[in-house]
């Protein structure tokens, strides 16, 4: 039986790299192969041939792709729905962000097994261009189709990706689209280098124990309000890819795509990696320590703390904040109007900087420039996505260090998350990173929760707040851990499955 989906809305891409070779998930492709499909896509009927070219993937591949993928999406969310273009166009079977070489026969796959009440279906909207009514159609599984999932016999770490899926992706410059759209690019040394320094990092991180030690269940919802803002803690969501923006390999160059970079600072605190605490270390204004150095200069102080002598209607953590905020977004802006419209569109729903006038916009402005007056030629000048570039730079060189030495780090932009024994190494890179790119070596902070940015840190804190972090496993997260020993055969932690009494005591001790 199908149902409705009420909110198409909910709803994310189909993931057209999902893959697993795991026996049942064969036989649950081949049950719905022969016994869902007609003959015409399966092409199996006595006296019949299915005729004309052959597909460059099988069209069953597609089937256990696309299977797949509903099946993580049920396993996020049920009513998580995927949107899916059904127009023959969009299926370029020689592109390089169809590895697994998709084809529009997944158009006729969808069709077939709506008609045999294996998924619920919203059709897509085209109200005209640019139209925000405009959507894909939507998909998802079936309650029937649930209901073999539920009695399929292999679990959520038994689907991967495909290893050939592209990670060095070069986006279009359309001014309309601010995400823009994956172009086709032809590799040169620079982009093969790229790609294998990446795959090994990728490769490090999958076979790493990465996770949130409160988390009964591994996953977050950021905002109560929405139901797409769970962020789901698995190694498939700690695999990044590289995004260079307007056609041009010098813009952009930033890492997406591992789960801790959707997450706020108090979570990425309480990140365990191979069973140990962390810690993040942040650059200290990261792109505006950029501009001095290209102006020549060093900053020694916290660029976005202002007396509030003249705002004195603003307590000093607002002001900064709000500071902090306006500056980086006119760094980014083109032009000053966009960038106001921007700075308050970027608060949410009833907050007061909504309200802010741009007379008082530009007076904040006007102080931060008395006190950092190398910037004044930078604002509103479209330097953000130029910094971006250089800092994914940084993050190469991180990146490339540490995996070096087998030892995981994960990236947030600016920020570094890492084994808390590693704490000095990580600053150690970070300065010769940036001294390699800006030619010098930018100021770094260690961030802990329960601190101001960018405030000094003695070893004693530091200690503290270690062994603080080692008191907060809780059961859900060491059968995690269990998990993980069983599957890789590593051993990460000193307490045996089943061990209740020492289970107990290891989280009283740690």
């Amino acid at each position: 039986m199908t149902h409705p989906i009420d909110n198409p809305r909910h709803s994310r891409p189909i993931d057209v790299h999902r893959w697993s070779d795991h026996p049942e998930v064969k036989a649950l492709v081949a049950e719905l192969w022969e016994g869902y499909l007609p003959w015409q896509i399966t092409g199996k009927k006595e006296g019949k041939a299915k005729t004309g070219p052959k597909p460059k993937a099988d069209p069953k591949k597609q089937l256990r792709v696309l299977i797949l993928d509903l099946y993580v999406a049920w396993l996020d969310d049920p009513e998580l729905s995927i949107g899916v273009s059904m127009s023959p166009n969009t299926w370029k079977t020689n592109s390089r962000y169809n590895a697994l070489h998709l084809s529009k026969s997944l158009i006729t796959i969808i069709r077939a097994l709506e008609i045999a009440g294996m998924l619920d279906v919203a059709k897509g909207s085209y109200a005209g261009p640019k139209a925000k009514s405009n959507r894909t159609t939507r998909i998802r599984a079936s309650a029937e189709l649930q209901g073999m999932f539920r009695e399929a016999k292999f679990t959520r770490d038994d689907v991967t990706r495909f290893e050939g899926e592209e990670i060095i992706i070069l986006r279009d410059a359309k001014e309309t689209d601010k995400a823009g759209k994956e172009i086709e690019y032809v590799d040169t040394p620079d982009t093969v280098a790229m790609r294998e320094d990446l795959e090994a990092y990728n490769n490090l991180l999958a076979s790493s124990f990465i996770d949130i030690a409160t988390l009964q269940d591994p996953v977050i919802q950021t905002d109560p309000e929405t139901k797409a803002s769970r962020v789901q803690i698995h190694s498939d969501n700690a695999r990044l890819r590289r995004v260079f923006s307007r056609s041009d390999w010098n813009m952009n160059g930033r890492f997406y795509g591992g789960w801790w970079q959707r997450v706020n600072g108090d979570w990425r605190s309480k990140i365990f990696i191979d069973d140990q605490p962390t810690i993040e270390v942040d650059f200290k204004g990261l792109h505006v320590a950029m501009l001095y150095a290209r102006a020549g200069e060093e900053m020694h102080h916290d660029p976005y703390a202002l007396s509030n002598i003249k705002f004195q209607s603003f307590p000093s953590e607002l002001l900064r904040k709000l500071v902090k905020q306006l500056v980086l977004t006119a760094i980014n802006a083109k032009e000053k109007s966009s960038a106001y419209k921007a700075f308050r569109e970027g608060f949410p729903a009833g907050h007061m900087a909504k309200k802010l006038k741009n007379d008082l916009l530009d007076r904040i402005l006007a102080a931060f420039l008395e006190r950092n007056p190398v910037l004044e030629n930078y604002l509103f000048s479209d330097q953000g996505i130029r910094l971006m570039y250089l800092d994914s730079q940084v993050t190469a060189h991180v990146h490339r260090h540490f995996t070096e030495k087998k030892i995981p780090v994960l990236s947030v932009h600016d920020s570094y998350i890492i084994d808390h024994m590693k704490v000095a190494e990580l600053r150690d890179v970070m300065a010769e990173a940036s001294e390699a790119v800006v030619g010098r070596a930018l100021p770094t902070a260690i961030k802990l929760p329960d601190m101001e940015e960018y405030a000094d840190v003695t070893d004693e804190q530091l200690q503290e707040h270690i062994e603080n972090r080692k008191g907060i496993r809780c059961v859900g997260y060491m059968d995690r851990v269990f998990d993980y020993q069983e599957r890789t055969g590593r051993s990460i932690s000193p307490v045996v499955r089943g061990d209740a009494e020492n289970i107990h005591g290891f989280l009283e001790r740690h």
